[in-house]
């Protein structure tokens, strides 16, 4: 039975896509070749928290088309009702749009595009770390 993805609420693409976005921080860091499970949680917590995710939004942001645009907006503008105490309600609504879009993508096979933005955001963000430590 297929269901139509406009027919989720935004809320639910924000849930799932949640998850879609800790198994691509997960997978990445695997790859890195770590394996102690306390380093992967502790490296895992510069990707998925909401300031992070924030930041990750501001680097691809520019690069969405006009329909991820309006989903990563519709989730944006969920209203929230509780913030976590490390973020802003800005950046808690900015990382709520990007797990949105991330969920919508998922839910319609578009998992190249998913990896792609995913490996923009934070290919771009450790190439401006590297730089401002050399």
């Amino acid at each position: 039975m297929a269901i139509d993805v406009k027919q989720i609420s935004t809320a639910a693409l924000a849930y799932l896509g949640d998850s879609v976005f800790e198994l691509l921080v997960r997978q990445m860091l695997v790859e890195k070749g770590i394996s102690d499970s306390r380093h992967l949680n502790t490296e895992a917590l510069k990707y998925v928290t909401a300031s992070a995710q924030a930041a990750a939004v501001r680097r691809i942001l520019a690069a969405l088309t006009e329909e991820e645009n309006a989903v990563y907006h519709r989730g944006r503008n969920i209203g929230h009702t509780n913030v976590p105490k490390r973020a802003t309600v800005m950046e808690y609504r900015m990382a709520t749009g990007l797990e949105a879009l991330f969920g919508y993508l998922h839910f319609t096979g578009r998992t190249e595009r998913t990896q792609e933005l995913f490996d923009f955001a934070f290919r771009t963000g450790e190439e401006n770390d590297e730089q401002s430590q050399g």
